[in-house]
């Protein structure tokens, strides 16, 4: 038995651990894949969330599994399900702070709910499948809040396993123009697999000269803007938002799902005579149970983004994988018979 833990700034270790006894309304998951988030390589950088001096940070928390132990006043989960976890309904936030992480063996499960905490697997949805659930969830929420419809023009910045993901969400909603921006070509390709209609790579193309080829322009008020209606920031450059405001049309929305450090520049004066609207979206309020739901239906598009699988004793060069641009989802599966 073994959990992942920050113990400082670029020090994470899989260190020993006790296995967990449920309480009365716990339950325990015999993990059996769990994905790396770039929220735990962000975790890794800064040493830990919420971590006490001298304490540790568990992390992992895209997590698939069986039950093994119920608590006595758990009610409809039963020993043998198959589950996945949704960590933002755990009273303990796993992976994200509190006390359990899901890079281990066996996961305690605090105040277990089916429906809410635990989703039922489809039964014939492998465990790294299902295991996608919580990114694909978190990329079905920001193609929501960008109000994706079919007609739009759209474009995903960033495509790591959550860009990619809003790409596969914009096509399956019926969104045929979609373009995808990053800087790493295997990447783009990734994002070409599942439909793009276009792809820039912004070493070699001019990012506003591209997006006006593609999707037109548009006079606001002195200035030339391109046609693009939305556009999602899964990547977090610095100067990106700022670039959107200044090429934007009348009325043209702004999702910013990536994690920024640091305060932007933002030029008020050009969003003023746009009208743009700029909204956020984090986690996944109510989207869990839907792509869950329409894993099975994509799994042929969904497997692919599984780039490397690793299991839990090479969890650390597994991490070093996942921060590399050659990788998409990086997988850790609780068996030792898979590199």
């Amino acid at each position: 038995m073994h959990v992942l833990n920050i113990h400082g700034v670029n020090d994470v270790r899989l260190d020993p651990a006790a296995k967990p006894s449920p309480g009365s309304a716990d339950v325990v998951i015999k993990v059996k894949a769990c994905g790396i988030c770039g929220s735990d390589l962000s975790y890794i950088k800064i040493g830990g969330i919420h971590r006490k001096p001298g304490g540790v940070t568990p992390i992992g928390h895209e997590a698939a599994g069986e039950v093994i132990a119920v608590g006595a006043d758990v009610r409809d989960i039963a020993v043998g399900q198959r589950m996945v976890i949704n960590p933002m309904n755990t009273p303990s936030y796993i992976g994200s702070g509190g006390p359990e992480g899901a890079f281990t063996n066996e996961l305690l499960v605090r105040g277990a709910r089916a429906g809410d905490s635990l989703l039922p697997i489809p039964d014939d949805l492998p465990y790294e499948i299902a295991a996608l659930t919580e990114p694909f969830a978190v990329a079905l929420h920001g193609v929501n809040r960008a109000e994706a419809e079919p007609g739009d023009k759209i474009v995903v910045f960033g495509c790591g396993p959550i860009g990619l993901g809003m790409v596969l969400w914009l096509i399956d909603r019926g969104v045929t123009d979609v373009v995808a921006i990053d800087l790493a070509d295997e990447r783009l390709a990734r994002a070409t697999a599942l439909g793009a209609r276009a792809v820039i790579n912004p070493q070699r193309e001019d990012v506003r000269a591209r997006l006006a080829e593609l999707h037109g322009t548009a006079r606001v008020f002195s200035r030339e803007a391109v046609g693009t209606d939305a556009y999602i920031d899964a990547a977090g450059a610095p100067s990106l938002l700022s670039d959107v405001v200044r090429m934007g049309k009348y009325h043209a929305r702004m999702v910013v799902t990536a994690a920024y450090m640091q305060p932007v520049p933002l030029d008020l004066g050009a969003m003023l005579t746009t009208e743009m609207t700029i909204t956020t979206a984090v986690g996944y309020p109510t989207e869990m149970p839907e792509v869950l739901a329409a894993l099975p239906r994509l799994r042929a598009k969904a497997e692919p983004l599984i780039s490397h699988r690793f299991p839990l004793d090479r969890v650390i060069e597994a991490l070093g994988v996942a921060g590399t641009p050659s990788s998409a989802k990086v997988m850790i599966e609780m068996r030792e018979d898979r590199v």
